[in-house]
């Protein structure tokens, strides 16, 4: 439903996009402006806080098709782009402007007054906006003329439309994608709501809570609240699918001759891994259901092997490296100059 504030607001300019812009442009702008200008990213600042209010009412007219036609409708009338020709009966003849619209509805003649922003939308008179707005093509304005008299068959009603989606943005920690936790989402009209984070949740995967978005403006069902989910980068792990991967550091030594080593996991506990004789560096060391939780079961935890290497030798340790450099007559690239010319 249309608001009297459409004929004010610029919300192509609010999103940064032009006026023919498509779907993909107008939410990947919404979501860049949404998350610069999160009240997350901005405590305290009020400036802040209206603007990300301002985008999000922009991103939910225009990312919903009935709506933008009809804001696309309301700001060309106001701008003086739509021609109107009173039919017969109707107060006077010829093209007329925004105000002649309306002044067949109450002009002069002491017919009844516009009214804006009263109970279930804007009213002219006993009609509803919309319904006036689809007496000349549905709420389009192409800059024809239209006649002003009755339809056939009475008004027309439309079925209750559903209230639209509400989008907002959550970000949690590995802990608490890979346990699952509750959070609290605050969403692009300002409002804040708490949901269960699932676990296993992925970065960028999106939960919908129906029911959570707008209102219908009709009696319709409600909207859904729909939240994307980002999930900060760890100092450790990382995710690949279900399994996580960590670098495990080992000396020369380890490496070499072999070694049991501890490997801390996600969850706090630590586990032995045996490092076999000759590993080398990038070997990748698979703990079984140490990964993701999943509901068929944990992924992997792959603990990839990185030989250390010292920085700073005393005198014995450079002995020994040089005494086994001296043992040592293996060229480990022996084989380039032939792989190169291959």
């Amino acid at each position: 439903m249309a608001s009297q504030d459409w004929f004010e607001k610029d919300f192509y300019k609010t999103l940064g996009v032009s006026p023919d812009a498509d779907g993909a442009e107008i939410k990947k702008a919404y979501r860049k402006l949404a998350r610069a200008n999160h009240p997350d990213q901005h405590p305290g600042d009020e400036a802040a806080e209206q603007r990300f209010k301002e985008i999000g009412e922009a991103y939910q007219v225009l990312s919903d098709a009935e709506q933008r036609k009809e804001y696309d409708a309301v700001r060309q009338m106001a701008a003086g782009g739509a021609r109107f020709t009173a039919g017969a009966g109707g107060p006077g003849g010829g093209a007329g402007g925004f105000e002649d619209l309306f002044s067949a509805f109450g002009g002069s003649g002491g017919g009844q007054r516009v009214r804006f922003g009263g109970p279930g939308g804007q009213q002219v008179g006993g009609e509803d906006l919309e319904d006036i707005l689809r007496m000349f093509g549905g709420g389009g304005f192409g800059g024809g003329q239209a006649g002003f008299g009755p339809r056939p068959g009475g008004p027309r009603h439309a079925a209750p439309q559903r209230g639209q989606d509400l989008e907002a943005e959550v970000t949690v920690d590995l802990r608490q994608a890979l346990e699952g936790d509750k959070v609290t989402v605050r969403q692009a009209d300002g409002g804040t709501t708490t949901i269960k984070v699932p676990a296993g949740v992925k970065d960028g995967q999106r939960i919908r809570l129906r029911g959570k978005g707008h209102p219908s403006p009709d009696g319709g069902p409600t909207g859904d609240l729909m939240i994307t989910v980002h999930v900060r980068p760890h100092g450790l792990y990382r995710r690949e699918g279900d399994d996580l991967v960590m670098e495990l550091p080992v000396t020369f030594a380890e490496a070499a001759l072999g070694a049991v080593v501890a490997v801390p996991t996600w969850d706090g506990q630590s586990v032995k891994v045996k490092v076999a004789p000759g590993t080398p560096s990038g070997r990748r060391l698979r703990l079984r259901g140490r990964g993701v939780p999943t509901k068929g079961g944990a992924g992997d935890l792959l603990a990839e092997v990185h030989v250390a290497v010292p920085t700073d030798l005393t005198d014995a340790q450079r002995e020994a490296v040089e005494a086994l450099q001296a043992a040592d007559d293996t060229n480990p690239r022996a084989d380039l100059a032939a792989r190169a010319r291959a």
